[in-house]
């Protein structure tokens, strides 16, 4: 089954609960694409205040899901790199996943996330591996 809209999608994704209950938002989706977004909240910080690490990885992870998946489910993730850039300033993050190579069994993203201001926050590639 093929999913065409934004609120299937949604519902589809909303069983991915680590994620959705650590706030994450499907925003947009398209051929090879995903946008979605976090609202920071206390849950998100570290014992300084900072944004842990971990919450940019879910949300790039979610939206590598998304761009993959949204479809036809079938990628899972092989390998993750995270590259940190700058703390987040502002109550969003935003993450885009873009793709950079897609082939027959792999699969590879660079998701960007930045915050609402649209500084650029963290890099994450992401290779994937289709199952199905």
């Amino acid at each position: 089954m093929e999913l065409k809209t934004i609120e299937e999608v949604r519902a589809l994704f909303a069983k991915d609960r680590y994620a959705t209950d650590s706030g994450a938002y499907i925003e947009e989706i398209g051929e090879h694409y995903a946008k979605c977004s976090i609202r920071l909240d206390e849950r998100h910080r570290n014992a300084v205040g900072a944004v842990m690490g971990g919450v940019y990885f879910t949300l790039a992870d979610f939206t590598f899901a998304v761009a993959t998946n949204w479809k036809k489910p079938e990628v899972v993730s092989l390998n993750s790199t995270v590259t940190y850039l700058a703390p987040a300033k502002g109550e969003l993050l935003i993450a885009e996943a873009f793709c950079v190579k897609e082939g027959k069994a792999t699969n590879c993203y660079r998701i960007d996330i930045c915050d609402e201001m649209k500084k650029l926050l963290a890099t994450v590639t992401i290779t994937g591996y289709r199952v199905g």
